[in-house]
């Protein structure tokens, strides 16, 4: 078990300060689990309370021992009541804030209203863009965890190899890989910031089940062994000559890296191994364009209209009337995290330690889907890998 060491929180909080000096906020509030674990090490329930200037503060309401032990900062302060907070701030030496910020894009509106009338001299607004500004930018320490996903990844893709046969389901090939996963050191979900946005290993699927949409902002969904669930492995059972999509999320120690591969029994349909290919292609040409300093926007434009010039304007990344406007995610604490390879993101560009997956798949209803992900960070110089399983199609 990794402890967030305390340099490494000094570091995220003082990046955080310099981006509110800019902006005019006195100070911010967090309280969901990923800000939570980012800047202070732990998830224990209470308030992240970070000043303009000077020390966090972590007001825990429970549990306090276990936040204690496991995170690094400074002042770490029990919390009766979230009322409590304002003579608590005051007894540091700080003048009450005048200007706050919180995550308004997932703090539920009744707890940002009780939190907001415990601040009425306050004028509250979103720092959710600030946070994951600061998140974005990865360090050796969290690049280091990231490759311990990676590396949990290639094991669950060799394990796919010794037990992938006709006549399994999708639900037990998941059920062997996720075993592994598990076995490996991952917690079995994987932190998504979006409005339910649910997801716990990624998605195992076969022939025509992975073209099935879902609700999820995802190219490949699949039919999933139940409507409350949605997405991901059901009960068809595997077959010779058809796709079989492992889009798996490795996660350790809080983090994430995420890799799509494709494997087949005996081969694939010629249109199907033709898209796989060029797939491939569109990877390359990310490689060949992204490096600091790109638009994340002009990276998607320019990989799209590949995509569009090999025959692909109907089935790149899903179906007609279900494609997504994005190759491209990052990763770190959460799945959903900046930078976005999408359209429209023209004013925001790659910079150097910047995590991210791109994913560019082919969807053919009635058929299935093929496609490949690996998760890059951005170096001085371009971009590199970080999941490394072989690419090449496993025909079994």
């Amino acid at each position: 078990m990794r402890i967030t060491p305390a340099p490494e929180l000094r570091s995220r909080c003082t990046r955080l300060q310099d981006l509110m000096q800019k902006e005019g906020f006195d100070a911010i509030i967090m309280m969901q689990n990923a800000d939570l674990f980012y800047f202070t090490g732990t998830i224990q329930q209470g308030i992240l309370y970070v000043p303009a200037t000077g020390d966090p503060l972590y007001f825990v309401r429970k549990d306090f021992g276990r936040a204690r032990m496991e995170s690094g900062l400074k002042e770490i302060i029990p919390l009766k009541s979230p009322k409590d907070l304002p003579t608590l701030i005051q007894d540091f030496g700080l003048a009450l804030p005048q200007k706050i910020g919180m995550e308004l894009d997932v703090l539920p509106v009744d707890l940002f209203q009780r939190i907001s009338k415990i601040f009425p001299q306050a004028s509250t607004s979103s720092a959710t863009d600030l946070i994951r500004r600061v998140r974005a930018i990865k360090s050796d320490y969290e690049i280091s965890i990231i490759k311990d996903c990676a590396l949990q990844i290639d094991r669950v893709h060799q394990r796919a190899k010794e037990v992938i046969k006709v006549g399994m389901t999708d639900l037990e090939l998941a059920a062997e890989l996720e075993n592994c996963a598990r076995k490996q050191g991952h917690p079995g979900f994987a932190r998504m910031r979006t409005f339910n946005g649910e997801l716990h290993f990624g998605h195992t699927f076969s022939g025509t089940d992975s073209a099935v949409p879902s609700f999820g902002d995802t190219p490949l969904g699949g039919l999933g062994i139940s409507p409350a669930v949605g997405q991901g492995a059901s009960y068809r059972r595997i077959c010779a000559n058809e796709p079989i999509i492992i889009d798996f999320c490795g996660a350790f120690d809080g983090y994430l890296a995420d890799q799509t591969r494709v494997f087949c029994i005996g081969g694939l349909p010629e249109k199907l191994h033709r898209a796989y290919d060029d797939m491939i292609r569109i990877e390359n040409r990310l490689k060949e364009i992204a490096k600091p300093g790109v638009s994340w926007g002009a990276i998607y434009d320019n990989c799209h209209q590949y995509a569009c010039e090999l025959g692909y304007q109907e089935s790149f990344m899903g179906n007609p009337g279900a494609q997504v406007s994005f190759i491209g995610h990052g990763l770190g604490i959460e799945i959903d995290e900046y930078p976005f390879i999408a359209r429209g993101f023209h004013d925001r560009v790659l910079e150097a330690g910047m995590v991210f997956a791109f994913e560019p798949k082919a969807v053919f209803a009635g058929l299935g889907a093929v496609g490949i992900e690996n998760t890059f960070r951005v170096a001085d110089d371009g971009i590199k890998h970080l999941t490394f399983s072989s690419e090449e199609l496993v025909i079994l």
